[in-house]
């Protein structure tokens, strides 16, 4: 299966272990290929816009929003506490 977006920080290599993270689910699968406007890379770099080709992952596993990131390098939230200011000009 190919998961398509825009590579953000670092680089991504045909063979590197990755997971699939968001919605409170952490999916680990390898990456066997990368391509990039039809063709076939070895690597992709940061601002490139990729396919990645995965391993061992269905199509109902992957939902609009999850990440494609090194094990164990994002964190994911459920709850977010913050301070919100209103300015109204008028």
């Amino acid at each position: 299966m190919y998961l398509f977006g825009c590579v953000f920080l670092g680089r991504v290599k045909v063979g590197d272990d990755v997971e699939i993270v968001g919605f409170g689910e952490r999916t680990k699968t390898a990456i066997t290929g990368v391509e990039m406007f039809k063709k076939n890379l070895g690597e992709g770099q940061a601002g490139d816009n990729i396919g990645a080709l995965i391993r061992g992952v269905k199509r109902t596993d992957v939902k609009r929003g999850q990440l494609l990131a090194k094990p164990g390098y994002c964190k994911t939230f459920t709850k977010v506490c913050c301070c919100l200011f209103v300015v109204l000009f008028i």
